[in-house]
C-alpha cells in the first residue's frame, strides 16, 4: 500500500525509486518531483535542522544516467497517466506538478557531471510536457558555484526556464558555524550568491529557527539585513527572499535544542526585508 503524502513526509524512498521521489511541498503549493543525486547521504555541510539520517561529509557519487532517465520517464508517466494521486491519497487541490526540484540528501552540485544531469532532466521533463509549464528548481547551499560544471549547469537550468533556491540561513560567521557547520565564510557565500544570480534567476532560501529558546537575535537580524543591502548595492537581483522555519524533525544531534520560530517573528522580519526593496515570501 502506498504512503499518504504530507508536507511532513519527505522520504526519498516513498516511491521505491533510487533517484526520483515525490514531495508535497508547502512552499511550492503542490506536488514537487524531487531528484536526489546524493543517494549516499553525503553533504559538504551539516545543517542542524537536516532531516537526513546518517548524514556524512562528502560528495554525490557517480550518477547512473540511464537509470535516472528511466526512473524520471516512468514516474512522470505514472503521475500524468497513471493512478499516482489516488494511490498516495493526494488531495484534489494538490494534484498538480508544481516543480521538478534537484535537492535530495546532500549538496546536489557536488555531483561530478552536474551540468549533464541538469540537461538530462530538462530534456526528459520537456518531452513529457512538464516544462516549461512547471518550474525547474535547484536547491543548493551555493558553496560550489565556482566550479565550471556547476556554472555550466546553472546556464542549462536557465535555458529550461529554471531557478536556483540559494540557501543562506545566517549572515554571521558564528551563526553559519552553528546552523550549517559550514567552513565557507559569509563573504565567500555572498560572492557566490552574486555569481549565481548572474547565471540563473535566484531566490534566497532562509531557514530561521529557535535554538535553545534564544529566538532570532538582533545581531543575526542586522547582519542579514546588512548583507542584503550589500548585495543590492552591487546589483544583485533576487527574485524573492523565502523565509521559513522547521517543519520536520531534525535527524541531527542538536534536534532536541531546536524549535520552530513563531509566525509573528517571521512576518516581522519579512517586513523589515521588504523595506529594503525585496520581495519576500513566508512559510511558517
Amino acid at each position: 500500500m502506498a504512503s499518504i503524502l504530507t508536507i511532513n513526509n519527505h522520504s526519498r524512498d516513498v516511491a521505491g525509486l533510487k533517484y526520483v521521489y515525490p514531495v508535497l511541498s508547502r512552499r511550492a503549493g503542490g506536488l514537487s518531483i524531487g531528484i536526489n543525486f546524493n543517494i549516499n547521504n553525503a553533504c559538504n555541510w551539516r545543517c542542524i535542522y537536516c532531516q537526513v539520517p546518517d548524514l556524512k561529509v562528502g560528495a554525490a557519487p557517480d550518477l547512473d544516467f540511464q537509470l535516472l532517465e528511466d526512473e524520471l520517464r516512468f514516474f512522470l508517466d505514472d503521475v500524468l497517466n497513471g493512478n499516482f494521486y489516488q494511490r498516495f491519497h493526494v488531495d484534489e487541490d494538490k494534484r498538480v506538478i508544481k516543480d521538478i526540484a534537484i535537492s535530495g540528501n546532500g549538496e546536489p552540485t557536488s555531483l561530478k557531471d552536474f551540468d549533464k544531469a541538469v540537461a538530462l532532466i530538462g530534456k526528459v521533463a520537456t518531452e513529457a510536457g512538464i516544462l516549461p509549464q512547471s518550474n525547474f528548481v535547484l536547491i543548493t547551499n551555493g558553496s560550489l558555484v565556482r566550479r565550471p560544471s556547476v556554472q555550466s549547469g546553472l546556464k542549462v537550468l536557465k535555458k529550461y526556464g529554471g531557478e536556483v533556491w540559494f540557501k543562506l540561513d545566517s549572515a554571521t560567521e558564528e551563526g553559519r558555524a552553528l546552523i550549517n557547520n559550514a567552513g565557507q565564510s559569509c563573504q565567500a557565500s555572498a560572492e557566490n550568491l552574486l555569481l549565481c544570480a548572474k547565471l540563473c534567476p535566484t531566490k534566497l532560501q532562509t531557514c530561521l529557527l529557535d535554538y535553545d529558546r534564544q529566538g532570532l537575535s538582533l545581531k543575526e537580524k542586522n547582519a542579514f539585513l546588512d548583507l542584503l543591502k550589500s548585495i543590492k548595492a552591487k546589483g544583485c537581483e533576487l527574485k524573492c527572499v523565502m523565509l521559513y522555519t522547521i517543519a520536520r524533525p531534525s535527524r541531527q544531534p542538536e534536534s532536541g535544542r531546536l524549535e520552530r520560530l513563531s509566525a509573528e517573528m517571521l512576518n516581522t522580519f519579512a517586513d523589515e526585508i521588504r523595506l529594503l526593496g525585496f520581495d519576500v515570501s513566508v512559510s511558517d
